[in-house]
């Protein structure tokens, strides 16, 4: 089966082109408002601990709604809870306009909060939708594009949102947030985006929910194979959410004294610019589908590897550890993008947004136990910058083995 090439899939699938475009618009904002978020925190805390809470909240935000989420991406329109989602945004972006000082760190930390619930409604619609508005051929095409968009709206939004941060300071980013969530949704408008209900969603959803939400889990847990893949972003967040989200940002916030909004963007570009490489070079290189759940595993040792040498040679040599961030972001930008394709590929419509509710939770409780554990021993311990991102790259390491040598069930799928 011949995939098709990436502007040829823009050229031709007109309802991908719209919700491609809404994606990107909505992403780039979100950069500005977490770069403006961290200078924030910094600026008046000072401490990594509130960094660390600050993703602890962002994540369990994304994440304690999410078998709820999934249950309404199956249930309802999942255009819709994308629409809305963006469109409850915008003024919740406009509400850090208010931040003044340190007493007002714990309520942008809980603002802050609340809008990942939304953005994780929103993206698990999204991953739900997207292989019903692309055709087989089309669907890694479709995943390594969008986990391309996904890495340049963080590339590119970061690098800008510490530019206009340290330009023209934190309110400007907000502001330009709250338009891009606006402008995401009215593109979103005009989008037909078929979906499947199942009979058994039918009926009142409060007493169907603990029914249907089981369902999610059954459905999950009966196939070994997909028992397996959805613990692949997992694992590589159990070390890599404080790895790319506490040790990164403070490194970048202290490489450019005065300047640490535009630090911090510059890891996190570098960080953008591998996971939109990883995909594409996936897509490329790594053709053998059977090889794909072992694959993932090991992916996660690699990301490990360079993040090791980064923390070896922090601050040596800015030009290096940039490099360094893009190949091991390159790594783990090729295990999300294997891991959602074989989820996309062997989920039915029907049960498909429960099951991707699952993959985020999983990956958001991984994600906010690993920013929080750095943030506090940064912060209450002797442990530096340098042996923090030693000793989780040596977990991130030890993860990716367990991972490859695990075989839930008797069997390993051979083709998909």
């Amino acid at each position: 089966m011949k995939e098709i090439g990436y502007f040829e899939l823009l050229k031709k699938n007109g309802r991908f082109r719209i919700f491609w475009a809404a994606a990107v618009i909505s992403m780039m904002g979100e950069w500005f408002n977490t770069i403006a978020l961290f200078t924030l925190i910094l600026k008046y805390s000072g401490s990594e601990a509130m960094l660390g809470l600050l993703f602890t909240i962002r994540m369990l935000g994304f994440a304690i709604l999410q078998p709820i989420t999934g249950l309404l991406a199956d249930r309802w329109s999942r255009k819709w809870i994308m629409i809305i989602s963006n469109l409850a945004q915008v003024g919740l972006a406009l509400c850090f306009l208010l931040v003044d000082g340190e007493e007002d760190m714990w309520w942008l930390i809980g603002l802050s909060g609340v809008m990942m619930i939304l953005h994780g409604a929103y993206m698990t619609a999204e991953r739900a939708a997207l292989p019903n508005i692309v055709s087989e051929e089309e669907l890694a095409t479709a995943n390594a594009l969008d986990a391309a968009t996904w890495s340049t709206a963080l590339a590119t939004g970061a690098f800008l949102g510490g530019i206009v941060v340290s330009e023209y300071g934190v309110n400007a980013a907000f502001i330009i947030d709250s338009i891009t969530f606006l402008v995401g949704a009215l593109i979103l408008l005009p989008l037909n985006l078929p979906q499947t209900v199942s009979k058994e969603m039918k009926g009142p959803i409060f007493s169907t929910a603990v029914k249907n939400i089981k369902a999610g889990f059954v459905r999950l847990i009966d196939e070994p194979r997909l028992k397996r893949i959805v613990f692949a972003k997992t694992t590589w967040n159990l070390a890599g959410g404080g790895l790319a989200a506490v040790f990164l940002v403070i490194a970048g916030s202290r490489m450019s004294p005065g300047e640490m909004a535009a630090g911090i963007g510059l890891f996190f570009m570098a960080r953008g610019i591998g996971t939109g490489i990883g995909p594409i070079i996936a897509r490329k290189y790594l053709t053998n589908k059977s090889k794909w759940p072992a694959l993932v595993g090991i992916l996660v040792s690699v990301s490990g590897f360079f993040y090791l040498i980064i923390g070896i040679t922090l601050f040596d040599n800015l030009y290096l550890t940039i490099a360094l961030i893009i190949l091991a972001h390159s790594a783990s930008g090729a295990n999300w993008v294997l891991s959602t394709i074989l989820t996309q590929q062997w989920v039915e419509d029907e049960v498909r947004g429960r099951v991707f509710s699952i993959d985020m939770l999983l990956m958001s409780i991984s994600f906010s136990f690993s920013t929080f554990t750095a943030g506090w021993l940064l912060n209450n311990t002797d442990l530096t910058l340098k042996m923090g991102m030693v000793w989780f790259s040596c977990a991130m390491i030890a993860f990716g083995i367990i991972f490859t040598m695990w075989r839930p069930g008797n069997h390993e799928v051979q083709t998909v």
